[in-house]
């Protein structure tokens, strides 16, 4: 068995970033002399950022993104047109969309897609909200950036059968994306072809 070869919060501060994405063991460890080797410059400023973080951030009532604010600012974009939704898995599939500036439409998280297997089912997600928010009239279209997997086509066939009687053109990103593919790991060359040619349902 391996003896202790820091302190425990040292211990505990690596136990916390190997939770991260992309982050095992041996890189929460690099990363845990790094921030500590730059205490003043990175350590400091990131605990601070992380504590307003804790205390500002909010998720957004109507869309279902973060920011400090709710809404947020997207939904509180004039510029933006509400006659469009884009329908998203998660909060890095906005975001990844949002980098290619391709459409300035409103959004909505469904915060994952629907997996029997998984034991998520219609109720786990976003989606009677989206179903409302088309109901209050003025959304031309619906567009369902989901991935390009299993689970996001089932989830995208799902919302198109929930809004038929609603009768509002319901489209999908075109197979640029690839098969298996998740929006947040494409680039945005990528996004925006497939956003550009998004087709019927």
């Amino acid at each position: 068995m391996a003896e202790r070869i820091a302190g425990p919060e040292i211990e505990r501060l690596i136990q916390l970033l190997a939770r991260l994405p992309g982050l095992g063991p041996r890189s929460a460890r690099r990363a845990a002399l790094h921030l500590i080797r730059k205490r003043e410059e990175l350590l400091g400023p990131l605990a601070e950022a992380m504590r307003v973080a804790k205390e500002k951030i909010v998720t957004c009532s109507v869309c279902g993104n973060i920011d400090t604010g709710d809404p947020c600012a997207i939904c509180n974009d004039p510029r933006r047109d509400p006659g469009a939704i884009v329908v998203v898995e998660t909060i890095g599939d906005l975001w990844a969309l949002e980098r290619a500036g391709v459409l300035s439409a409103q959004y909505h998280v469904l915060g994952g897609a629907l997996s029997p297997l998984d034991g998520v089912g219609p109720d786990d997600l976003n989606i009677s909200k989206l179903v409302g928010r088309v109901a209050q009239g003025g959304v031309r279209e619906v567009i369902l950036a989901v991935n390009a997997t299993v689970d996001g086509q089932t989830t995208a066939h799902y919302i198109t059968e929930l809004l038929a009687h609603l009768h509002v053109k319901c489209t999908r990103l075109a197979h640029g994306v690839p098969v298996g593919g998740e929006l947040d790991y494409l680039d945005e060359g990528t996004l925006a072809a497939a956003m550009r040619s998004r087709t019927d349902l």
